[in-house]
Formats: structure tokens, C-alpha cells, sequence
């Protein structure tokens, strides 16, 4: 019995540490804005084109575009886009999500692309060697009507040598995909030779606001042969430029819950690039750039070719992503933990389709992995029981070797040898509960679908903190009662700290999110009544 309970204070032990360690790496410390960074922020000349290191690359002229789009604006409204492309340059510089508020207290919509110099982040495309063209629309703004199931934006310039640009932008009713297509035609007099892009170009905007602000990922990413979802942090692309051909990749700039990528059509082997603009060792408040170039074309006169891609702007949904390019679901970081996660996030949205409320999902969900280790649990509370029955032969055993613990230790075994006790069967329901318990910690912290979910009452928001700490308390109230039901420790000191268990905890998980929380709890209080039940009968039997 010892054994078991110092197993058991090992096992929560490590729960603990690996929950503090989790929260430290989700919600790092945010440290100041230096005022020379300030400073930096506003000066529109730091990133100006004569800054930046001439390669020998094609796409050099591409890669030198940091700079905030002035020209004239024309607007797209769909139901679930807002956005609007600046006819310099024919370019998506601006997008609000109207579904998806700030938070709960601030309805604004959320911003993704914003072509403010100070948090500049823009999409773009076009061809090598031709910066600054100027394209026109037949209109200014562009509306979705209720009858219409698509939007088609047609936007057409000319290279000074002769090279007619035509970008259509296709949206479509309820999609954050845009399709887009560039096609080329030959009106010069000689073949003209270049290359087609499409990239993101984002500033490293320093995080302000705290922990909330600053606790999940936010930079580039990459599809790669050998790495799905290879992650570009703003570190790493200030330390080096990427430069990588890849067949069939893609590329995203992320945020938390929100994404904006770049998808290729199928089958294409492209250069993958990054470049970035500033003096900072770390990337912050620098702007970096991060694309893919076609193969060389080559136009002959009177000729036209097409380059098409998918730009997607929106929540990192996995069905949404999932059909646009192999791994860019991906996206949305599971952790280590990723089957268990996606299979726990599948089985809430089923139970989510009929019950209409993602914490009524959580709570079926819970019992759903109760029943299907009833008999691994249902064993271990036998087992439990019968460990209790013994408790008076064990104070007997201790009065007997006093402050001998090995004598003592071998005396138990082979007590627990002769009834056909595991030691250790009590600790199977906790051990059970750890890969379940971090694997739903991740799917609320990274589902999009749980963001300002609410559940009951008070619960406004699953995925933040219980406002009035109710259900942590009551998570612990749980822990203490389930002690109850379970044999005491022999030892005082073990009884002491067993009894100090659920404040622990209680404290532990006051700072996670209330669906976390809600598992936790009605995990305990499942658990409760299963060895509620089998207490019950064994003492029946007895």
C-alpha cells in the first residue's frame, strides 16, 4: 500500500510539472518594447530597397517589397470576408473576419491582413523585374448578393514592356479560400522571360497585452518533403533565409486561431524562399517575406500563359484546410499528442452537431472515455477495496516492525502476494487520465471552434480561465471526497500530504481553461460514483 501511494504522489507529481511546464511554453513572459525598437516601428525608411543585399537570385526585385501599399483601394464584402486589394500592385493588403470578434468584451472583427506600416502584413503576387504596376476594376466596390454563390474581382495592367497582367480573384459563399489566377500575355515584340511569385509579407509585430496576448505561436511555416509542417519562426528567418525547391509545398504566416497561406496548385515543384528587413538579432519588428517562385517562363510575343493558386485568409478550421493542400491542417498544433487530440476534437464535434454547446460535448466526451475503461478502472477499484480490508493487518504489520522500513516493505508484499493484490491497480485510472487529460488541454487551447464557446451560466468562454474560479473549487471539493472513498495511507505523513493534494491541485488549475477544468471534474465525479458502486459491493460480498 505504501508503494502504491508513493507511486501515486510520483504519478501527480508529474502531472504537475508537466502542466506548469506546458503553461510556461504558452504563455512565455512578454518583455517590454525597448524605445529603440519603438522608434523603429514608425520609421518607414529602415526597410526602403537601396537597404537590401542584392542577391544573385531571380526573384531578388520580388523580395524587395516591404513597404506599406499606398495606392487606391477597391472592397470585397462576402458574408464572412471583408477584405480590399490595392489596385498598385493588384494585391489582398486588407482582411476582417466579421464571424469572429476580438474577444467578448471587444466585438470588433478581427484583422488579419493589415496594410498599416506599423503592423504591416499583406499578401501579394505577380511577376519578377515588374514592381509598381497599376491595375484597374470595372468597380470599386464588390458585394455578395444573397442569390450569388461566388464573387469574381477581375483586375488587368501592363508591364512596360508589353506583358498584359489579368488577376481574378474567385470567393465563394461561406469560404475563406480566394482562387486566384494571373494570366500572362505576350504584346511586345521580343519573348519575355521572368518569373510568377505569390508571398506573404508580415512585420514581427512586438506582443503586448501579457500572458493572453503572447502565449502561442506566431510566425511562418512551411510544407517541406521530408517535414509536413515545418515551422519558420521570426528568430530563425532573421538568423537565415530559407531557400528550398519543393514539390507540392505550401506556405502560411499564423497567428493564434487564424491563418494566411499560399497554396500552389498540385504536382508543381517550386523555389521556396524568405527574406527579412531589419537589424534585429531576434526578428522583432522586423518584416519579413516569405514566398514561392515559379520556374523560369517564357513568353514568345502574341503568347499567354497562367499561373494559378489558392490564398486562404481565415480560422485555422480543419475542414476548411484540410481539402486545400496535404498537412496544412496541421496548422492547428496538437502537440505531441496530436492522434489523441484530433480523435477527442472529431468525437466532441459529432456530440457538438446534436447537442448545439461545446461544454455539454466536453461533459459526454468524458464519460464516452469513462465507459470505455470501465473494466480497467472497475478492476482497480476492486482492488482498492480489497486493499482497505486489509488495513488492520497493515497498522498490525507496522506496530510489529516499528521504524524497520525495509522489514516492513518485505512483510507488505508479501501480504499483497498471498491476497492477489496489485499494489499498483489503484494508480491505473490516474495514469489513464494523463495522455487524455494534456491531449483535450490542446485541443481547447487550439481549436478556433472553442474560442468564446460559452457553456452554462457563468462559463461565457471555454477556453479561458473559470472568472469566479467555481469549477477548480469544485474540482477540488471532487478530489477530496474521492480520497474519502479510498484506503488511507498508514503513514501520518503520507496522510498529510494526501489530504494537502487537492488544494494543490485545486490551485494548479485555477489558471486553465474551464473546459480543462470541466473534464477534470466530471471525470472525478464519474470516478466517484464507479467506486462509490464497487465499495458498496465488495462490502456486500464481504
Amino acid at each position: 500500500m505504501e508503494f502504491r501511494r508513493t507511486f501515486l504522489y510520483f504519478a501527480l507529481a508529474i502531472i504537475g510539472v508537466m502542466l506548469w511546464h506546458a503553461w510556461q511554453l504558452d504563455y512565455p513572459p512578454v518583455h517590454a518594447t525597448t524605445t529603440e525598437t519603438s522608434a523603429k516601428a514608425t520609421s518607414s525608411n529602415e526597410f526602403t530597397p537601396e537597404a537590401y543585399d542584392q542577391r544573385s537570385e531571380p526573384y531578388q526585385n520580388t523580395a524587395k517589397t516591404p513597404t506599406s501599399p499606398q495606392g487606391k483601394m477597391i472592397a470585397i464584402t462576402t458574408d464572412v470576408l471583408k477584405a480590399r486589394i490595392n489596385l498598385e500592385g493588384g494585391n489582398l493588403v486588407d482582411a476582417t473576419l466579421p464571424q469572429y470578434s476580438v474577444s467578448l468584451d471587444d466585438r470588433a472583427p478581427v484583422q488579419i491582413l493589415n496594410p498599416n506600416h506599423d503592423a504591416l502584413y499583406i499578401t501579394q503576387s505577380g511577376i519578377t523585374g515588374n514592381e509598381g504596376i497599376v491595375y484597374h476594376a470595372d468597380q470599386d466596390n464588390y458585394s455578395l448578393k444573397d442569390n450569388e454563390k461566388q464573387l469574381i474581382v477581375t483586375l488587368v495592367g501592363e508591364t512596360k514592356d508589353g506583358i498584359a497582367i489579368r488577376k481574378t480573384f474567385t470567393f465563394a459563399r461561406g469560404k475563406y479560400d480566394i482562387t486566384t489566377a494571373m494570366q500572362l500575355t505576350n504584346y511586345g515584340n521580343t519573348v519575355w522571360r521572368g518569373n510568377a511569385y505569390n508571398q506573404i509579407t508580415r512585420r514581427d509585430v512586438p506582443v503586448s497585452g501579457g500572458y493572453l496576448a503572447a502565449r502561442f505561436y506566431n510566425g511562418g511555416a512551411v510544407s517541406t518533403k521530408d517535414t509536413p509542417y515545418k515551422k519558420l519562426s521570426f528568430s530563425d528567418m532573421a538568423e537565415s533565409d530559407f531557400s528550398l525547391d519543393i514539390k507540392d509545398g505550401w506556405i502560411a504566416m499564423q497567428q493564434h486561431y487564424f491563418i494566411s497561406a499560399w497554396v500552389p496548385e498540385k504536382n508543381q515543384t517550386l523555389h521556396y524562399y524568405s527574406r527579412s528587413f531589419g537589424k534585429s538579432k531576434n526578428g522583432s519588428d522586423d518584416i519579413f517575406v516569405l514566398g514561392y517562385l515559379s520556374e523560369s517562363l517564357s513568353l514568345a510575343p502574341k503568347a499567354t500563359t497562367a499561373f494559378t493558386s489558392t490564398l486562404y485568409v481565415g480560422p485555422e478550421i480543419p475542414a476548411n484546410l484540410a481539402p486545400l493542400a496535404k498537412s496544412l491542417d496541421l496548422t492547428i498544433d496538437y502537440g505531441w499528442l496530436w492522434p489523441i487530440s484530433k480523435f477527442l476534437f472529431w468525437l466532441m464535434s459529432k456530440i457538438y452537431s446534436y447537442l448545439g454547446n461545446w461544454g455539454w460535448s466536453i461533459v459526454a466526451v468524458t464519460i464516452l472515455i469513462k465507459i470505455a475503461f470501465y473494466g480497467l478502472s472497475n478492476k482497480s477499484y476492486v482492488s482498492m477495496a480489497r486493499t482497505r480490508d486489509l488495513q488492520p493487518r497493515i497498522k498490525a504489520l507496522r506496530e510489529r516492525h516499528g521504524d524497520d522500513k525495509q522489514a516492513m516493505s518485505k512483510a507488505m508484499m508479501e501480504l499483497y502476494r498471498k491476497e492477489k493484490i496489485n499494489p499498483l491497480g489503484g494508480c491505473l485510472p490516474m495514469l489513464i487520465q494523463i495522455p487524455v487529460f494534456f491531449a483535450l488541454y490542446y485541443v481547447l487551447i487550439e481549436s478556433v471552434e472553442l474560442r468564446q464557446a460559452p457553456f452554462i451560466f457563468w462559463i461565457h468562454d471555454l477556453s479561458v480561465k473559470d472568472p469566479y474560479f467555481i469549477l477548480p473549487v469544485l474540482m477540488g471539493l471532487s478530489m477530496f471526497l474521492q480520497q474519502k472513498l479510498s484506503p488511507p495511507p498508514p503513514d501520518p505523513t503520507q496522510a498529510k500530504m494526501m489530504m494537502m493534494l487537492p488544494l494543490i491541485m485545486t490551485v494548479f488549475f485555477v489558471a486553465f481553461p474551464a473546459g480543462l477544468v470541466l473534464y477534470w471534474l466530471t471525470n472525478n465525479c464519474a470516478s466517484i460514483l464507479q467506486q462509490w458502486i464497487v465499495m458498496k459491493r465488495h462490502a456486500r460480498k464481504a
